[in-house]
């Protein structure tokens, strides 16, 4: 009989023949792999989780990504006067500059009896897109809005009510400047009662209370330290080295997300590490699965090899049927792995919002590394039934019918 090739849909029926005969052991190699890939993908969404909880709180706004804090060391007692903001932003590759006044005073609301003492920052509205913080509720102030931004810490230390409630409640301060390099101390206070716009409910944050130059009588004349922007993310070091050649002190939050993402890749690796020893074990019980098979089916490639069948025939048929079990494989590792996370995510939210805190995502898949894991699958299904299929191709018909 002369050789000839088998076509693709005789070699899927073929190939999903064995899964038909021995379901058992197929549904539990399949599951095998199944476990081994979902714990792989568990483990790696749990690092991308990481990384984007600690990256996201360090960032907030793209700017605040190329903006530096710059500021004299503390013991020059040197502070920025308003043409040394100017010097500042005509330095080139500069974009924005933004100058902080850091001064302690008093707010006193209608209600309380008593003044709280806190620290107020003076600043334009640009500060918060530099700075990366934004109100957890409310909003920021803006030219055309006038109020503050408040701490919870400050809230409570008035004895207001760290919610929603505190909203449009209107405060009055004042602020004294004391320049000790000058000798100079100007008393100043707010032009009206403003409202206070947002709040930032960090109870780690000391009472604070930030504030725009227009919301005071007199403005300040000179500042602790000033927000650089640099113009891209390529020109944040030349811009850093100007600044610490003029004796500066500059921090950087792309130093902190470098830092961050670094050991966030560590952790991702290492996951990634324990994951992968998992699916080696499920790789070898799958490759145990395709040897056992071709010795049970070495009558089988006989009859094939008797019927016409080549060599390129019987080894593709193997390969198929490893590679469909390995993509079986893969496709169920996705759906535990991918459920498992879903499943920790929404618990911790409801705990999170039974205990009154923000809700947040700990894992994370991406879409691509999906892709790459079914894709993976196939491959190491082939794999797995590469020896098996080589030694059924090189399997003689009569070899075959002897060895039954």
């Amino acid at each position: 009989m002369d050789k000839h090739k088998l076509l693709i849909g005789e070699m899927f029926r073929l190939s999903l023949r064995n899964f038909r005969i021995k379901p058992v052991r197929s549904v539990l190699t399949i599951l095998g792999m199944s476990v081994g890939f979902g714990v792989v993908l568990f483990l790696v969404s749990l690092g991308y989780g990481l990384q984007y909880i600690l990256i996201g709180n360090l960032v907030t706004t793209q700017d605040s990504l190329v903006t530096m804090q710059a500021a004299y060391p503390s013991e020059a007692n040197l502070t920025f006067f308003n043409k040394d903001i100017a010097l500042l932003r005509a330095l080139p590759n500069v974009a924005e500059v933004v100058p902080v006044a850091d001064f302690s005073g008093e707010v006193t609301q209608a209600d309380v009896a008593h003044p709280a003492l806190v620290s107020m920052k003076i600043v334009d509205p640009a500060y918060f897109r530099l700075a990366g913080v934004a109100p957890t509720f409310g909003s920021v102030f803006s030219t055309s809005s006038l109020g503050v931004v408040v701490t919870s810490q400050t809230l409570t230390l008035m004895g207001l009510p760290t919610t929603t409630a505190a909203l449009a409640i209107p405060v009055a301060f004042s602020i004294e400047y004391e320049n000790t390099l000058l000798g100079t101390t100007t008393l100043t206070h707010s032009t009206q009662n403003v409202p206070i716009l947002g709040v930032i409910s960090d109870d780690t944050q000391a009472p604070l209370l930030v504030l725009p130059p227009a919301a005071v009588v007199v403005a300040p004349s000179f500042y602790q330290s000033v927000l650089v922007k640099a113009d891209s993310v390529d020109t944040v070091e030349k811009v850093r080295n100007e600044l610490n050649d003029r004796g500066l002190i500059v921090s950087a939050r792309i130093d902190l997300v470098n830092q961050a993402r670094q050991i966030t890749n560590i952790i991702t690796i290492v996951l990634g590490v324990f994951g992968i020893t998992a699916l080696v074990v499920s790789a070898i019980g799958m490759l145990n699965t395709m040897i056992v098979a071709f010795m049970e089916r070495t009558y089988e490639v006989g009859v094939l090899k008797s019927l016409g069948a080549t060599d390129v025939d019987v080894r593709n048929l193997f390969l198929l049927e490893s590679a469909i079990m390995g993509f079986f494989g893969g496709a169920g590792g996705v759906a535990i792995g991918y459920l498992a996370g879903q499943g920790i995510n929404f618990g911790l939210n409801v705990l999170a919002s039974r205990l009154g805190g923000k809700p947040f995502t700990l894992f994370i898949t991406p879409l691509w590394f999906i892709g790459l894991t079914i894709g993976l699958s196939v491959i190491i299904g082939v794999i797995s039934g590469a020896w098996p299929a080589y030694r059924a191709s090189k399997l003689s018909a009569k070899e075959a019918f002897l060895q039954r």
